[in-house]
């Protein structure tokens, strides 16, 4: 009987896991950039009227978007006739000029001029619920208005 026993073959060596941190932060750096945030579920349906003459917005000009349109599925409730969403949520005609007003209060001083407000109205959508919110928009000076459209031939709006 021999005091000292032969070492057994060690297999193969362990992983190293020393650079596994770098690449869990770069994994992670990586989905920060590339992933995009949703800024609102609309509760409206929301077909947008196409056009051909369409310019793109400046994006350095802060911009506020109005969504009007009939509810989606899910929301019935609400009624058929079409509503008005200001960011995630239904609103009245009334809430429209605190809505701008909160716009503007989130931005600098120098962008509030610069303030666009959006209407993305559903092309089923009764012009009197965009007149009315024109109306209110007057009311709290907010006259940079623009209407989103898809691009494609006008014509096909009258289908």
């Amino acid at each position: 009987m021999s005091k000292f026993k032969k070492k057994k073959d060690g297999g193969t060596p362990p992983i190293s896991t020393a650079s596994l941190p770098d690449i869990v932060f770069m994994l992670l750096f990586f989905f920060m950039v590339a992933t995009v945030m949703r800024e609102n579920s609309l509760k409206i349906q929301n077909a947008l009227p196409v056009a051909n003459q369409v310019e793109k917005l400046d994006k350095k000009n802060p911009v506020s978007y109005i969504y009007m349109g009939k509810p989606s599925s899910g929301y019935e409730r609400f009624g058929t006739e079409a509503r008005i969403q200001l960011n995630d949520q239904f609103a009245n005609l009334s809430e429209v000029s605190a809505f701008i007003s909160a716009e503007r209060a989130a931005l600098r001083e120098e962008l509030i001029p610069f303030l666009t407000v959006a209407l993305k109205v559903d092309r089923d959508a009764n012009m009197g619920i965009v007149g009315d919110v024109k109306q209110e928009l007057r009311k709290v000076n907010a006259l940079k208005i623009n209407y989103t459209t898809g691009v494609g031939d006008a014509m096909t709006n009258m289908n």
